[in-house]
């Protein structure tokens, strides 16, 4: 569709010979993460250290509560060999990466909470990483998109 775009016209062609009388309707997909959930010895505990320290608000419980509202971006889904080594020791099974707009800020803020930020110096295509970890050992990626 890229190409499609670049060609006057063409996506207007485009879009007629999908939706012709032979079109397959349209596949619903999903629009995004919706939750995550996962295990914590001291649950109430975590969700104030994810609060206090990377601003997220747990599922609403009262009246009043909001949510954690998400800015509009691209989330990556990767599954990993269960050999890799990326997550950590292969006892983990999950690592979350949230984005943030400003790494070097988000990890200076961080560290001045005493909490250890291990930023990649490298720049990828596709942006820069930092690596840290919650209370619990759980590992936390942080990435700033190209």
């Amino acid at each position: 569709m890229l190409l499609a775009a670049a060609v006057p016209g063409a996506a207007a062609a485009a879009d007629e010979a999908a939706s012709g009388p032979h079109a397959e309707p349209a596949a619903e997909k999903v629009l995004g993460i919706g939750g995550l959930f996962f295990r914590a010895a001291d649950p109430k505990g975590l969700a104030r250290w994810y609060f206090d320290n990377l601003g997220i608000a747990t599922t609403p419980m009262h009246a009043g509560d909001q949510p954690w509202h998400t800015d509009a971006g691209v989330t990556s889904f990767t599954p990993f060999s269960q050999k890799s080594t990326y997550l950590g020791p292969p006892t983990q099974a999950w690592m979350v990466n949230f984005r943030v707009r400003d790494l070097e800020k988000m990890a200076a803020q961080l560290r001045g909470k005493g909490i250890t930020v291990d930023v990649d110096p490298q720049a990828y295509p596709y942006g820069r990483f930092a690596r840290l970890h919650d209370p619990e050992g759980n590992p936390i990626e942080l990435w700033q998109p190209a």
